[in-house]
């Protein structure tokens, strides 16, 4: 698996972030512009070749600021379809900077001719900008905007820059070298990690799908602000920025989503109505795949490709269930209840004891008996 991670420019991550649906769309060009590009790589075509991604849109910078990318974790090649019905894997090499500076004048392209055909986008022999009316009235417009340009938004320092810290700048771009860059847009395909490399993968997973705020970069100032420390610095040396606490409240809303915007999609062989999915994942889920009845008993290698639910909740929760949270000793799963009923009635009694075998109060408190202070001060 590949990491591709794709920004734009400032007008374009105001847009997306206020026009999801426009988000969508152009994350399907992005999609074909560079399955196209594995494809051929592999000297195959579309008919006979297949490939597939995971995208995670990330909305957050590290300052804190909003910018929508996308991360996209696409295989590191193809898919060929054999004869008998099978499907093999096509190793294909890493992108060169030069090709990484033609796909993305690529997708800068396409995407402003489709913007351009919705209305969105308008053009004069000099620049690009969006129309008039390519953003909805929304009272989070002005916070988006101040977020995305790295400006206090409320107060009486709305509109002008975010305090920061510097030290000095560090010399060169922190992708190095290998990172094509077209008009505001950039593209970066330098991290990798190889089949047997597990490891590797779900650390690139963790990070790509990381939350927006990290407590241990957070903190506070002695005059009560908030300060947050920057993963990396800057090329300007930035290492901090400091935020009033209802500034950082609006940073942080100008952060959260739409209602009912999905973050995280899948493309290509990894799609749910995919037919290959079944045959190149190991759960073997997917279009045209015989759904096994819950009384078959798991072969072995469904039984190693799928995770108990103890495992998942320990995996994305950090909730262990198999360890005993009084002595650290472990704990086994002796029974699974799903009926609805009988879960409540359990609940109900814990409820109940608790609330029976609380602590006993303490009788009211009363002075000394008369004849002891009588017995004391004579």
């Amino acid at each position: 698996m590949r990491q591709w991670v794709l920004s734009f420019p400032f007008q374009l991550r105001f847009l997306f972030a206020s026009r999801p649906e426009i988000m969508g769309w152009v994350l399907g060009i992005v999609y074909r512009v560079i399955a196209t590009h594995l494809v051929k790589k592999a000297g195959h075509t579309h008919q006979v070749a297949k490939t597939g991604a995971v995208t995670l849109i990330q909305r957050f910078g590290s300052a804190l600021n909003l910018n929508v990318h996308f991360h996209m974790l696409f295989l590191d090649g193809v898919y060929v379809e054999q004869s008998h019905g099978s499907a093999r894997f096509r190793w294909v090499k890493a992108p060169t900077t030069p090709e990484l500076t033609q796909l993305t004048h690529t997708i800068a392209h396409r995407v402003g001719r489709y913007l351009e055909r919705q209305g969105l986008l308008e053009r004069d022999v000099e620049n690009s900008y969006l129309a008039s009316d390519a953003v909805d009235d929304d009272p989070m417009t002005p916070l988006q905007g101040h977020s995305i340009t790295y400006r206090i938004a409320v107060g009486s320092q709305a509109g002008r820059k975010v305090f920061t810290l510097q030290t000095l700048p560090t010399s060169g771009d922190p992708f190095g070298d290998g990172i094509g860059k077209v008009a505001g847009s950039s593209l970066h395909a330098g991290v990798a990690a190889r089949a047997d490399e597990r490891k590797k993968l779900e650390r690139l997973c963790r990070y790509i799908s990381r939350p927006a705020v990290s407590e241990k970069r957070l903190s506070l100032t002695r005059g009560g602000n908030v300060r947050y420390q920057l993963k990396t610095p800057y090329r300007d040396g930035t290492t901090h920025v400091i935020f009033e606490p209802l500034d950082f409240i609006a940073r942080l809303a100008a952060l959260v989503p739409k209602p009912r915007v999905n973050l995280t999609r899948f493309h290509g062989v990894f799609a749910p109505n995919s037919r290959h999915r079944a045959l190149v994942t190991p759960a073997k889920r997917g279009r045209g795949n015989k759904v096994r009845v819950a009384d078959e008993p798991a072969t072995p290698a469904q039984r190693r490709a799928s995770m108990t639910w103890a495992q998942r909740l320990k995996r994305v929760f950090n909730i262990d269930i198999e360890t005993c949270s009084g002595c650290g000793g472990a704990m086994k799963v002796i029974a699974c209840i799903e009926d609805p009923i009988v879960i409540k009635q359990i609940l109900d009694h814990l409820k109940h004891k608790a609330e029976t075998s609380g602590t006993r109060a303490l009788p009211e408190s009363r002075a000394p008996p008369a004849e002891l202070l009588l017995g004391l001060f004579d």
